[in-house]
């Protein structure tokens, strides 16, 4: 996606990093952390200063600033902005408070799934700026849909490979009758083959989504597509879009039992009431993001 990604994302100096998971992930950390180190430092030797490094959740590279072994920083990059949506990612929160002058963490953001992150980093003297919006709401735009459903229902589908850092607490199964009777297009983890940088345009062109994927499943919420996710995780995100009237429906259970087939008969029933969906006014969560950054957006 960044090789293809002219058109939707400037082309910028690539960086390519090891994610620190698996067998080894200590060592695959403290590698990332050091490659990550010198490579701001050409930049910084090569071009201008490097003055501020903005991260969404990788706290390895808002740590790079510092060399792990020898202890020198590059004294340029003076703020550090750490932005997460994701409360119960510790990890990274705690690394993230060792380096960040600055925190930016969405208004609905759940303190009791945290972990103690935002006290911690008030009792630090770090910046906490709250924005008014998912990051859907930075990187997406109104979704426009069909007056009519399809007949069978169209429902994009996906699952996900199980192998990310919170999946084996939080992944569940969905079985292959909750897709009968619909027109599915597979969009599956690392095997969808279409246009991956357009497949929020399909989330707007489907009757409905149904996913394993909470950060899908908000996106498609968001676009107003009726959306099922299935999936133990808890979000203060997945409560925002509830509480704001979004088509989400969620489901935490094994998908068994007259429960499951109660839930999965109010998703269809959603798919047909769309007109009938009144969410909450579109914030202007990019503006406000580009400002807490001091950043001059050209539209």
């Amino acid at each position: 996606m960044i090789n293809q990604g002219d058109g939707h994302i400037p082309r910028r100096q690539i960086h390519w990093v090891e994610r620190p998971v698996g067998n080894k992930r200590r060592r695959k950390a403290l590698n990332r952390w050091r490659s990550s180190h010198r490579f701001l430092a050409h930049c910084c030797k090569t071009g201008q200063p490097i003055s501020r490094i903005v991260v969404v959740g990788a706290s390895l590279e808002l740590l790079a600033w510092r060399s792990p072994l020898l202890k020198k920083s590059l004294r340029s990059i003076s703020h550090r902005y750490y932005i997460s949506d994701t409360e119960v990612n510790h990890v990274a929160h705690k690394l993230a408070l060792k380096s960040a002058t600055h925190i930016i963490v969405p208004n609905h953001w759940d303190e009791s799934l945290d972990g103690g992150f935002l006290s911690a980093a008030k009792a630090k003297g770090i910046q906490v700026d709250y924005l008014n919006g998912l990051h859907g709401h930075v990187h997406l735009s109104p979704g426009i849909h069909a007056s009519t459903v399809s007949d069978p229902p169209k429902v994009l589908v996906r699952l996900l490979k199980g192998d990310g850092i919170h999946d084996s607490e939080e992944l569940s199964e969905i079985p292959e009758s909750a897709f009968d009777g619909l027109d599915i297009t597979m969009a599956n983890e690392n095997e969808y083959q279409g246009d991956a940088w357009l497949l929020d345009r399909q989330l707007s062109r489907h009757d409905g989504v149904i996913t394993q994927s909470v950060t899908l499943a908000s996106e498609a919420a968001l676009l107003g597509t009726p959306t099922l996710l299935v999936s133990k995780a808890k979000r203060g995100f997945i409560t925002r879009l509830q509480d704001d009237g979004y088509p989400l429906f969620v489901w935490h259970e094994p998908c068994e039992g007259d429960g499951w087939q109660n839930m999965l008969a109010q998703f269809l029933a959603g798919i047909h009431l769309t007109d009938a969906i009144a969410p909450e006014e579109w914030p202007d969560s990019r503006n406000q993001l580009a400002n807490m950054l001091s950043i001059n957006l050209i539209d």
